[in-house]
């Protein structure tokens, strides 16, 4: 018989062509009730204006499902001085198409977040870190996202540092769950597999697509599909076991979720969790 999967490879294909053709930045997200003034608040610490919406499937699901307020805190407004006031604005209009809140770290985002701008800027690090800690005490989230330590990137693992530093200063009775994500390089050891459903994912794309200036060069909305694919091919193993019996979900995104108390990091879950789209992602932070 005539290999079948060559239709579903060209289908693939026939996709992405059709999709490139779809004008940025002009999709149109249907409007959510906003959640209630003392629900509880997820941050995003987004090392650059995307990353919000290419790692922010949990924290849309938080919102949507379960009625907490999320906000995107944006800790660099990219390296391009050019840009930054243009990627804040492609910033400010993906999150209100997604519903996100925005904070601004200061006026063209914080410089210098990566162990090199540490090392070679300790004093402009140090404020850098009390800016991070100011706004986890101002807003006192139940759960932050933010990059692995080696996630690649020099910004992403310098906002993993950044973070764990103004956590490591906070007071001694704050605490938060912790949710570290990936996205150029992958972790060893993700213990959480979220599902996405297909209303969330295609959300999350038009939501990328105002970002219009990077998009342009790099189309990586149209292959989030793909990642989130891929995610589910490794999460089934290396957060269920290996070996384990992989759960029927096309796309997923994985996390290391753990809880920031008395000045450390504690373990929450005893073993890998899969949290598939019909379950109310809030019972993680019971």
């Amino acid at each position: 018989m005539p290999n079948p999967y060559r239709d579903f490879v060209s289908s693939v294909s026939s996709a992405m062509a059709s999709a490139k053709q779809i004008p940025l930045a002009q999709a149109r997200i249907a409007a959510r009730p906003a959640p209630a003034p003392n629900a509880p608040e997820v941050l995003i610490f987004s090392p650059h204006p995307d990353d919000e919406a290419i790692i922010g499937a949990l924290a849309l699901r938080l919102l949507r499902q379960s009625g907490w307020r999320t906000s995107n805190v944006a800790v660099t407004q990219g390296s391009n001085k050019q840009r930054q006031a243009g990627r804040l604005a492609e910033l400010a209009a993906c999150c209100g198409a997604i519903g996100f809140g925005l904070i601004q770290t200061r006026e063209n985002g914080l410089e210098g977040i990566s162990l090199k701008g540490r090392a070679s800027d300790p004093a402009g690090w140090d404020r850098s870190v009390a800016r991070i800690a100011a706004i986890l005490g101002e807003h006192k989230p139940r759960v932050i996202l933010f990059p692995h330590e080696r996630d690649w990137n020099g910004t992403h693992i310098g906002t993993h540092h950044l973070v764990v530093e103004a956590l490591g200063r906070m007071e001694a009775g704050f605490s938060c769950h912790t949710v570290e994500t990936e996205f150029w390089g992958a972790m060893d050891d993700p213990n959480l597999m979220v599902e996405t459903s297909e209303e969330d994912l295609a959300d999350l794309m038009a939501a990328l697509s105002y970002h219009v200036g990077e998009v342009d060069r790099n189309p990586y909305h149209l292959r989030l599909p793909a990642w989130m694919i891929d995610n589910v091919r490794r999460g089934g193993e290396i957060v269920g076991g290996q070996g384990a019996a992989v759960p029927d979900f096309t796309f997923a995104t994985l996390y290391r979720l753990r809880r920031w108390r008395n000045g450390r990091f504690e373990p929450v879950l005893a073993k890998g969790r899969f949290l598939a789209a019909s379950e109310d992602p809030s019972s993680l932070f019971a």
